[in-house]
């Protein structure tokens, strides 16, 4: 008889369990369907690229980024940066909230303990008790709001995880960018020192000339309106110089300070080609569109919490304790009381709320239509950026090599109709022409190079690459 009794409550144990962890009110999560393109726009004159699975943000940072010092840039900021540390703080506190939100899931337990003594009048001796009681709590989950709500704190600590990964790709991508816009700004700097140099030169040499009554005072003033304007560009380029530092030092987690530079602009390397991979492989490399899912995922779990408050609520509580001491007044012995227990349960049910349950729900699914369209709108946007990455790339990529071509024909320009003035056969404006024009489309061709190295890494940044540790 004995052994049924147990076998009895063993069955009834089990079938309890189960019921407690199969009903869940709400709607189990299924990553919605999500049309997206099959290609990526403008690689129809390179289908080779297209077709290959790989991808160009598969490679680490430090592989994209092959300069040492920007590397060690990258390395500091990745350490330093108050962005990145804030991020790394909220997965503290999203964790904390899950260890909170988990804890509704067990027993709740608490000990209490009452000392109390003292003398009732001048014949009875002293009496003192101590009393220790447990009381313990426990709350049913039929129907899954502890669940529901524990699926949510874990989405959400899941999508501060992803914000974190957002922030170091963008961080690592806002380093490298405005690492290659200083190195154009000193490319643009160095231009402007030379011209300067050869202009000063130009005009001591139509100096020169005029004393020997070869030259005009005219010339003397065309040349020097190109050193002037070489000498009012130099304060210019060093107020940019310097506040790009003070950017890129932000970036670090430090102060404002000069900042070192590795290889110059027109020694750095870029890669032969920029696959970038398969469309479906978006979707899981880039980190801000895991992020918008994990709150989809945690706005569908708040659908069942807001769903399981339209059913009882059952809680189990039970106590029980002891009272050691003496108790002189009655006894002259030591007095003992034990197995002091209670034990009930608790059932609520919501009969009239005035509307707060209903809205309650409809706030939740409100929410989570907005995570969806959020979800839905962050692929978009995704798909919109590599398009816009490639587009610029490639396009930036074509005017940097045309205009070398153009700066190769002014400097051409330049050598004969300086031979031509020197010979006598023009005057020198054709060759002041030729000047203006030569260190303008030097000036352009480093803006050139810059655009296309910060092009390469805005497809970097797109295609969700450099958020690896």
């Amino acid at each position: 008889m004995h052994s049924r009794t147990n076998s009895g409550f063993l069955i009834v144990a089990v079938l309890l369990s189960s019921f407690l962890y199969s009903c869940m009110v709400g709607p189990n999560y299924h990553r919605p369907s999500v049309q997206t393109p099959n290609s990526f726009r403008n690689l129809a004159d390179n289908p080779q690229l297209q077709a290959q699975t790989a991808s160009y943000a598969d490679l680490p940072w430090w592989q994209v980024f092959q300069d040492p010092k920007l590397q060690e840039l990258i390395r500091t900021a990745l350490k330093q940066n108050y962005d990145l540390q804030l991020a790394t703080e909220r997965i503290n506190a999203a964790r904390a909230q899950l260890a909170i939100t988990r804890s509704s899931l067990f027993p709740q337990v608490a000990g209490n303990a009452n000392f109390s003594g003292g003398k009732e009048n001048v014949e009875q001796s002293r009496y003192n008790f101590l009393t220790l009681t447990a009381d313990a709590a426990f709350q049913l989950d039929f129907f899954g709001k502890l669940r529901r709500a524990n699926e949510a704190a874990r989405a959400q600590l899941l999508a501060t995880e992803d914000a974190r990964q957002v922030v170091v790709l963008t961080l690592v991508s806002d380093v490298a960018s405005d690492y290659f816009t200083l190195l154009q700004l000193d490319l643009q700097l160095a231009i402007t020192h030379d011209t300067v140099r050869t202009q000063t030169d130009s005009v001591k040499l139509t100096q020169l000339r005029l004393e020997h009554g070869v030259a005009t005072k005219l010339d003397v003033l065309q040349a020097q309106q190109v050193l002037d304007t070489a000498n009012a560009q130099i304060p210019d380029l060093e107020r940019q110089i310097g506040q790009e530092e003070d950017a890129i030092s932000i970036l670090l987690g430090d102060y404002p300070r000069d900042i070192a530079r590795g290889i110059p602009l027109v020694q750095q390397t870029l890669p032969p080609e920029v696959p970038p991979g398969l469309t479906s492989s978006l979707l899981e490399r880039r980190p801000d569109i895991r992020e918008a899912e994990q709150i989809l995922v945690a706005a569908n779990a708040d659908i069942g919490v807001a769903k399981a408050q339209f059913f009882p609520q059952i809680s189990l509580t039970g106590g029980g304790g002891g009272s050691f001491g003496r108790d002189s007044l009655f006894s002259s012995h030591n007095t003992t009381q034990l197995g002091i227990y209670s034990y009930g349960a608790q059932v609520s049910q919501p009969i009239f709320t005035g509307g707060a349950l209903k809205g309650n729900l409809h706030l939740a699914e409100s929410q989570h239509e907005q995570a969806l369209i959020a979800y839905r709108q962050a692929i978009q946007r995704a798909f919109g950026d590599v398009s816009n990455a490639l587009i610029g790339y490639q396009k930036f990529h074509q005017v940097r090599t045309r205009q070398q071509d153009t700066v190769a024909d002014l400097q051409e320009t330049v050598r004969i109709s300086t031979l031509r003035y020197t010979g006598g056969t023009t005057t020198y404006l054709e060759v002041l022409d030729g000047q203006r024009s030569l260190y303008g489309a030097e000036l352009t061709l480093a803006a050139a190079r810059g655009d296309e190295y910060r092009s390469l890494v805005q497809l970097y940044k797109a295609l969700g690459g450099g958020w690896q540790q």
